[in-house]
């Protein structure tokens, strides 16, 4: 469970993404590549992007189908990989971490 100190940062972070988002597509410019250059080179930086998108899927509801979707048809080898691991875990009894075991 993440703390309300946790939540908080990463809401200011989402924020700040949001704005500089903004601004970049207000250019209509947009250059993604050193943004996943760094991310590559970063492992800490790539986890809490994951963090961050994690979080933003748990604020919206409808963002998790829609995820799982572009994984599905976008990365076939991810999807697979999650697959299996969810099925491993069923496997052996345990429930998704999400669900608090209920």
């Amino acid at each position: 469970m993440y703390s309300a100190l946790k939540l908080k940062k990463q809401s200011l972070i989402l924020n700040t993404i949001q704005m500089k988002t903004e601004a970049l597509q207000k250019k209509n410019d947009i250059d993604l590549e050193p943004f996943y250059e760094v991310l590559e080179d970063d492992s800490k930086l790539l986890e809490e992007a994951f963090e961050i998108l994690l979080g933003m899927v748990n604020f919206e509801p409808k963002s998790i189908k829609k995820l799982a979707l572009l994984i599905k048809e976008d990365s076939r080898n991810l999807y697979n990989e999650i697959t299996e691991l969810y099925k491993s875990s069923q496997d052996k009894g345990n429930t998704p971490s999400c669900c608090g075991g209920h």
